[in-house]
């Protein structure tokens, strides 16, 4: 029985990475660092705009409209420079389906910003003195872009879909079973609605995204230098105690520091200034 199970494990991998080769063989845009994705992109985007709208009806809605505006001007504007680069790399494919939104979210006790697969964004109101103006805005803004265009939330959950290996992650990958893929779903993205939180990500997206935020944000006519200073008042913000929600995997230490302005003479080829 142990030998008959570890056989059909053997063969349901297999399965796996026969029938869907195709699918799980990415090249994230930028980086060009191959990932796992497993999920159709339409499905996630349709999971998104679900749980997205949810977000969005509990609120609040910042009623500032300095503020909602200057969120909704730097994603637009970071957005177009995106949508143009995946055009030039021939890759306007993969955004397919994305149904772009910017929100402030009045809170003004969890700093965090985030982007859901889609292009669903929210920003909550208690990030934006970190942020101090426009550049800092763009700076966040480039960086949650980037986990949508990279496609973190997607690899997120195939690595959940191969860690259950078994006949049922075959089921989840090939069947397209909703009530298991939504499971999935949940555990990549926390609770969601009901909290208003995205489960952080991992070291290596983070990282990934700040180089690529970097990136869009120069595309976009702003200057990346201002994201070392961003991030150093990001640090500061915790005080010594437990770090804010938004860098609660990759706290901006000296060493994040480090790599950001290493990166800049790459991100600095793409500056367009306005």
């Amino acid at each position: 029985m142990w030998i008959s199970k570890k056989i059909f494990l053997f063969g349901a991998l297999l399965l796996i990475g026969g029938s869907l080769s195709i699918v799980a063989c990415k090249r994230v845009a930028v980086t060009n660092r191959t990932q796992l994705s497993l999920i159709p992109e339409s499905q996630m985007i349709a999971m998104s705009s679900e749980q997205y709208a949810q977000v969005i009806k509990q609120g609040p809605l910042s009623t500032n409209q300095t503020q909602v505006a200057m969120v909704k001007r730097v994603g637009n504007t970071i957005k177009t420079a995106v949508e143009k680069y995946m055009a030039d790399q021939g890759r306007s494919k993969e955004l397919e389906g994305y149904n772009w939104e910017f929100n402030l979210i009045q809170n003004d006790t969890t700093v965090n910003a985030w982007c859901m697969p889609g292009g669903k964004v929210a920003f909550y109101t208690a990030i934006l003195p970190v942020c101090q103006d426009e550049n800092g805005v763009a700076v966040v803004m480039g960086h949650e872009v980037a986990h949508a265009i990279a496609h973190h939330g997607n690899e997120r959950m195939s690595q959940g879909i191969i860690a259950q290996a078994g006949g049922e992650a075959v089921d989840i990958a090939l069947s397209n079973k909703s009530a298991a893929t939504r499971q999935l779903f949940g555990a990549a993205y926390g609770a969601g609605a009901q909290y208003g939180v995205i489960l952080p990500f991992s070291r290596k997206h983070e990282s990934e995204a700040d180089k690529m935020g970097l990136v869009f944000m120069a595309m976009a006519g702003y200057d990346p230098h201002v994201a070392v200073d961003f991030w150093k008042r990001m640090s500061a913000v915790s005080g010594g105690q437990a770090p804010p929600e938004f860098m609660s995997t990759h706290p901006a230490d000296a060493r994040r520091v480090a790599d950001l302005e290493a990166f800049l003479p790459e991100a600095m080829k793409y500056y367009k200034p306005k």
